[in-house]
């Protein structure tokens, strides 16, 4: 296994969600608090954007390949990367404090996205899911949603709270679409990285991008910490699989956070950044609608 290395040095301010689409070999992230979208085809190394008017927090790709988007102002769809926004579900939270924050769809096809509530004063997050032009509300009580995950025989839930340095499981009916059974998972100490997003492997290792905390963890489903991955940047914000194997771990970075000292040390921070690895990574589902 090499180190890990950047594959793009998009600059940005809070790179998220990068989500590899195994059809066209290209992976997209965004740039939360720059309001842009990317998209990198690792064939021709070539970068796309698209510039939004408020902060994309997640998204996924669509059965027909195009976009399911989960924004401050609610969620929307659009046919493919430039298309207009058409509206699914308008927020009906307050959007001066609240934003979608992490989501992607179950093998289903749903569409499940949390949301981040900006004062963090109070647990106000929370888990929307989304199918047929419905909206379920599956989890509240939640600083910042994050780290949702599945897996591999879609029984169980992942669903990370990034400030309490929390992730919990949920028992998971893939029929319903409904959680149940909300359990701490694994509760990390304060002050030595805190959960953000993640992925499963196609083992069922639950791997953890820890804000704040310059590495990537690799834990079992029993919730024993099988490794750990430094990362060139203080504030790793996810990770996700992909590359012609499905073997390639991707890390996206947040620059914005990162004082001067630690630009020094970490330039390329608010990257993208790529480890080789022994480990398959599972295939996105597609929203179904």
């Amino acid at each position: 296994m090499t180190d890990m290395q950047c594959a793009i040095d998009a600059q940005a301010k809070l790179a998220e969600c990068p989500r590899w689409d195994e059809r066209t070999q290209t992976l997209y992230f965004v740039d939360i608090d720059s309001f842009i979208l990317y998209a990198y085809d690792t064939k021709s190394k070539e970068l796309e954007k698209r510039e939004f008017d408020e902060e994309i927090g997640c998204f996924s790709l669509t059965e027909n390949g195009g976009f399911i988007a989960a924004f401050r102002t609610g969620v929307y769809t659009f046919e493919h990367f430039t298309a207009d926004l058409k509206p699914y579900w308008i927020a009906t939270y307050d959007q001066k404090t609240t934003r979608f924050n992490d989501g992607r769809c179950d093998a289903k096809g749903r569409f499940l996205a949390g949301t981040m509530y900006s004062p963090k004063d109070a647990f106000k997050g929370a888990l929307h899911q989304f199918s047929q032009g419905k909206e379920t509300l599956i989890d509240q009580a939640a600083w910042t949603s994050n780290g949702l995950a599945f897996s591999p025989d879609n029984t169980i839930m992942y669903y990370s709270d990034t400030p309490n340095h929390v992730i919990y499981q949920f028992d998971y009916d893939l029929e319903t679409g409904s959680a149940t059974n909300k359990r701490i998972f694994v509760q990390f100490p304060h002050g030595n990285g805190r959960p953000d997003g993640a992925a499963v492997d196609s083992e069922g290792n639950y791997w953890s991008a820890l804000y704040q905390g310059q590495r990537v963890v690799k834990i079992s489903p029993q919730g024993e910490i099988l490794e750990e991955y430094p990362v060139p940047a203080t504030y790793p914000t996810m990770v996700a699989f992909g590359g012609p194997e499905m073997k390639t771990l991707f890390v996206s970075t947040c620059r914005g956070a990162q004082t001067e000292e630690e630009l020094k040390q970490f330039p390329q921070a608010g990257g993208i950044f790529a480890l080789e690895t022994n480990t398959k990574g599972q295939i996105e589902p597609r929203f179904a609608g």
